[in-house]
């Protein structure tokens, strides 16, 4: 369950970096609505992760969520925010993919 909670709170990680990503070219009350997203998000994040950390060695929980985080992330700006997505962006982040993978079977 607490693994569950850990990407959940991974993908409240890449909520809070979209909502700044848009609040960036943002202006006025929309951009105070994108802010508002952010503190949301980013409670949310903090919130799961610490219920995470309850079972969950720290160093394990904390790659992970930034992992997710990092991961989610790079495709919402690909997707997104049109960032470049050349062969050494998807290599790189799959190993990263690869690496949480790996995390939770190493995990006890």
């Amino acid at each position: 369950m607490n693994w569950i909670l850990l990407i959940i709170a991974g993908l409240f990680e890449v909520g809070f970096a979209t909502c700044l990503g848009k609040a960036k070219y943002a202006e006025g009350q929309i951009a105070t609505y994108w802010y508002i997203g952010f503190l949301i998000c980013l409670t949310f994040s903090m919130i799961l992760l610490v219920k995470a950390t309850e079972t969950l060695p720290i160093g394990t929980a904390y790659s992970v969520w930034t992992g997710v985080g990092a991961v989610g992330t790079v495709l919402v700006g690909i997707f997104i925010f049109k960032e470049p997505a050349d062969f050494w962006r998807v290599f790189f982040i799959s190993t990263l993919i690869m690496s949480i993978i790996g995390l939770k079977f190493v995990s006890h």
